[in-house]
């Protein structure tokens, strides 16, 4: 046998190391609402400083009766209907108040809910810190969310999650590409585009077991239950982890995914 000498030894002993374990998982999914940030806490105060401002400008109700009216004007028409304001001030008040005046108690309660937007939008502490943990790695993020389009993307614009670490290509909005939550095509659509071929190595992360974690489930991806602002305290769904916060999220990603993330500390 021919001796292949010492270098030879070397290369070949170097060539046959095992590689570092791969991470779990290409991909990670976030639902917007209630996930990435407190949707129900933002909606309240935003809610409440409307209608103070419109009693203030004339709105002839308490601000907790006006509140009570709003709350079913929301349930009547919807969360994504552009009249809100309108509807509770022609309920409170009649429609045969001056039209300048209504426009303007109108006019009042949209700017008082704006300035709350851009005053209070903000994401959840540790959000922003586990993001840029993971775009620092080679798993890829994106979003699945429920909501028009213009709404769910002004959020992640104010929310600061736009163009970084969510890239245009890897957000999908029920509405923009027709398909609502729960149905499972709309996570099937995501993998499909973001190429992700092997669904039990993609992750969705939400609030709502039904909406969030049955349809990627079913799919044979990897859910997480993020419960610190879920409306829902108990379920039959069964997802793959349960969470309180992006700190614990993160503790799974290294422990059991092998996620080169660090530790995400108060």
């Amino acid at each position: 046998m021919a001796h292949l000498g010492r270098g030879a030894t070397l290369w070949a002993s170097a060539a046959f190391q095992p590689l570092p374990p791969m991470p779990a998982l290409d991909a990670i999914l976030f639902d917007v609402d209630d996930t990435l940030f407190s949707t129900t806490a933002f909606t309240t105060l935003a809610r409440r400083n409307a209608v103070h401002a419109m009693v203030e400008y004339g709105l002839e109700a308490t601000e907790e009766q006006a509140l009570a009216e709003l709350k079913e004007v929301l349930s009547e028409f919807g969360s994504n209907y552009d009249h809100h304001f309108d509807k509770l001030v022609i309920r409170l008040m009649g429609r045969s108040k001056l039209i300048d005046r209504r426009a303007m108690i109108v006019s009042a309660g949209v700017v008082a809910y704006h300035d709350t937007k851009f005053q209070g939008l903000a994401p959840f502490e540790d959000v922003h810190p586990l993001l840029d943990g993971l775009v620092a790695t080679d798993t890829r993020v994106g979003v699945i969310t429920h909501g028009w389009t213009g709404k769910q993307t002004e959020k992640l614009i104010r929310l600061g999650l736009i163009p970084t670490p969510f890239s245009p290509d890897t957000v999908f909005i029920s509405d923009a590409v027709g398909i609502n939550k729960p149905n499972p095509k709309l996570y099937q659509l995501a993998l499909t585009d973001m190429g992700l071929t092997d669904r039990t190595r993609v992750m969705y992360v939400g609030d709502n077991p039904d909406n969030d974690i049955a349809p990627p489930k079913s799919l044979g991806m990897k859910t997480v239950w993020c419960k610190r602002a879920s409306k829902v305290t108990e379920t039959q769904v069964v997802p793959d982890h349960a969470v309180n916060n992006f700190r614990e999220l993160a503790d799974i990603l290294r422990d059991v995914y092998e996620i080169p993330l660090p530790t995400l500390i108060d």
